[in-house]
């Protein structure tokens, strides 16, 4: 009988998220121009060092946190959170990857490996919620076809992670992130005041999904099966916008219509958004623009959200007026 996990929130990872293949990653690209050359050395290298542990990938610390939450597992319950690792390795490279996964404990048994080709095709088929990559292609093709929330991973290589793994902390941006990218248009075309005035109007009209929506209404499903009150639910959520009054109430007002409990908001209005992250502790944060994600990284794991390739966010002529 299938397995069924309408219930289980299902995060699908790239290996190069959750661990750390940059060492075999630059043996492969000193090779690039000679393809059948780069095989075979990457082969070779992961080969011979299939029995060192990797270090751990800028996903790790969530997908540890994220796995924590089954300690709240009933038994027979199907579980509260699954795992999929997905890879362009082959089965045979990707034996160091299934060796650290054992050998450090994580409760993972789901895993693809594709042999240098994208897994996105393959997500659907495990179920998955979100799919965490530092694959901007992968990444690409996934939030195209609209199978599940999806974002490229960067962080500094400075970044120490001081967060325990008895609360899993997620924060979010709204627009073009959890709200479509209607109101940012709006921005963009015709600037500041146009955008407050249009969200002032419509402040009682919930704004439509964006690509990260779904994957939020699964985080409060989440939630539902934990065994305490809400508010002291070891999954914390927080938004964190640059939206500021008079347009906050009608992002506050969208989530109550969803459905969904946040536990924080931060309506930021150009005040950069690093030191509430850091303050959060957020095991990772979701932002579609370069400009913020380039001081968030600095301070917590980001993950990117590219816009569909028809999005007209991807024009770059679009400016404020």
């Amino acid at each position: 009988m299938a397995l069924n996990l309408q219930n289980t929130l299902v995060v699908g990872i790239s290996a190069t998220a959750l661990f750390d293949l940059s060492q075999a990653d630059k043996l492969y690209k000193k090779y690039a121009s000679h393809p059948d050359k780069a095989i075979e050395v990457y082969r070779d290298y992961m080969l011979k060092n299939e029995d060192i542990v990797l270090e751990k990938g800028v996903g790790f610390p969530l997908i540890k946190a994220l796995l924590n939450l089954n300690r709240f597992q009933n038994k027979n319950e199907t579980p509260l959170v699954e795992v999929v690792v997905m890879s362009r390795n082959s089965p045979d490279t990707g034996v160091r990857v299934l060796n650290t996964i054992r050998e450090i404990g994580l409760n993972i048994t789901r895993s693809a490996f594709t042999a240098g080709e994208s897994s996105a095709d393959y997500l659907e088929a495990f179920n998955v919620d979100l799919f965490l990559t530092t694959n901007e292609e992968d990444a690409q093709v996934v939030i195209d076809n609209r199978v599940c929330a999806s974002a490229v991973l960067s962080v500094s290589p400075e970044y120490e992670c001081d967060i325990s793994d008895d609360q899993v902390r997620i924060a979010f941006d709204g627009d073009a992130v959890l709200f479509d990218e209607e109101s940012e248009i709006v921005y963009k075309e015709k600037g500041i005041e146009a955008f407050h005035e249009n969200e002032k109007k419509a402040q009682d009209i919930p704004m439509n999904k964006g690509p990260f929506a779904s994957f939020l209404k699964k985080l409060a499903s989440l939630q539902d099966r934990l065994p305490m009150r809400m508010e002291f639910s070891p999954v914390r959520i927080a938004l964190v916008t640059a939206r500021n009054a008079p347009s906050d109430i009608r992002a506050i007002k969208t989530l109550r219509h969803w459905g969904v409990y946040v536990d924080e908001a931060f309506f930021l209005g150009g005040i950069t958004k690093s030191k509430i992250l850091k303050a959060f502790k957020a095991h990772i944060f979701f932002d579609d623009q370069d400009v913020h994600l380039e001081d968030s990284s600095l301070v917590v794991p980001c993950g990117k959200v590219l816009y569909p390739s028809n999005c007209k966010l991807n024009n770059k002529n679009i400016c404020v007026i």
